[in-house]
């Protein structure tokens, strides 16, 4: 899973660390969204490798079970055991969680967010408590602008073209800014119609039972873009079962995770959006070692900017790539 970017100093900003550290005496203390998660999983190992390179570093983990409540009770027990000199989180409530990071700060513990921006605010990477050192982190509307203008670029010459459009969840925050993102490219162009938008939960087996139903009403349909590849997994499957030839449809994921990027390179996708798990936790994890050794880091780290690949992983990236595999299992 290394990545070209890994061995890059983030260490170039202006925010000032904290007094240096010595080499032996950082206890990091690591808050997993969900341990059960492979993204997440991959995360936690990008954080265990920047440790390890770096020496003198002890961590440990703490599994948010996709509990927003238990998150929140973790950083406050570890606060009050005054045990650890950093943490790194992952949270499951990123405007929920604020307050418990914000505790950390205050008690003299640098910390770095990953996967999503701290606080009420998601377009920004900017960290909006007080005193984190970083944020590493893909905002949700770049990325997803991306994924609807290659769309569309597909359609160019298709009208009417027919689009599914695939969430995890409307009631996430971050779904509704993709969707809108979705919304908003596809307003330009006339051409362009979402006939149907499915919650797959970030689930195969969901896609999969939504996307059936789906093609009993609307079986005639040009592309499918959604917001993460554990749908399309789901949404082949269907396609197959309609009789349709997934390849004869315009196939978008997100998060080019390991099984994405080898249906795209056998040609059963189309593209997927880039992340990178473990490289973002890595370098989280490299930021705050850094502050706390007295070094100036860069604290807003832009994982479009950061990624290993172009934002938008098409099959021609990958043949000018053939090492890479993704970084995470989906």
């Amino acid at each position: 899973m290394t990545s070209r970017f890994l061995h890059l100093s983030v260490c170039a900003g202006a925010l000032l660390a904290a007094p240096a550290f010595a080499q032996d005496d950082i206890n990091l203390a690591f808050f997993s969204a969900w341990g059960a998660n492979s993204y997440n999983n991959a995360i936690y190992q990008g954080a265990l490798d920047a440790a390890e390179e770096a020496g003198g570093v002890n961590v440990d983990i703490f599994d948010g079970s996709n509990d927003a409540a238990l998150q929140f009770t973790q950083v406050e027990d570890i606060v009050t055991s005054g045990g650890y000199d950093a943490f790194v989180i992952s949270p499951n409530d990123a405007t929920g969680i604020e307050a418990a990071v914000q505790m950390a700060v205050d008690s003299g513990m640098a910390g770095a967010a990953t996967l999503f921006p701290i606080g009420p605010d998601l377009t920004t990477l900017a960290p909006q408590v007080e005193g984190l050192v970083a944020t590493a982190a893909n905002l949700p509307v770049p990325g997803a602008t991306l994924q609807a203008e290659a769309v569309a670029e597909y359609c160019a010459d298709i009208a009417p073209c027919k689009v599914v459009a695939i969430v995890g969840q409307m009631i996430y925050p971050t779904d509704n800014m993709r969707y809108e993102a979705y919304q908003a490219v596809f307003a330009e162009h006339e051409n362009i119609e979402i006939v149907s938008t499915i919650e797959g939960k970030y689930s195969p087996d969901e896609t999969l039972t939504a996307m059936t139903d789906m093609l009993l009403v609307n079986p005639d349909i040009d592309a499918i873009v959604s917001v993460a590849d554990q749908h399309l997994v789901g949404a082949e499957i269907a396609l197959e079962d309609a009789g349709i030839d997934p390849t004869s449809i315009y196939m978008m994921g997100a998060g080019a995770s390991d099984s994405a990027i080898a249906a795209i390179r056998e040609g059963r996708w189309s593209a997927t959006l880039g992340n990178y798990p473990y490289t973002m936790g890595y370098l989280a994890t490299q930021a705050v070692i850094a502050s706390l050794r007295g070094e100036t880091v860069e604290p807003e780290i832009d994982m479009d900017v950061y990624g290993p690949l172009p934002a938008i992983i098409t099959q021609d990236v990958l043949l000018e790539n053939p090492d890479f595999l993704g970084e995470w299992q989906g």
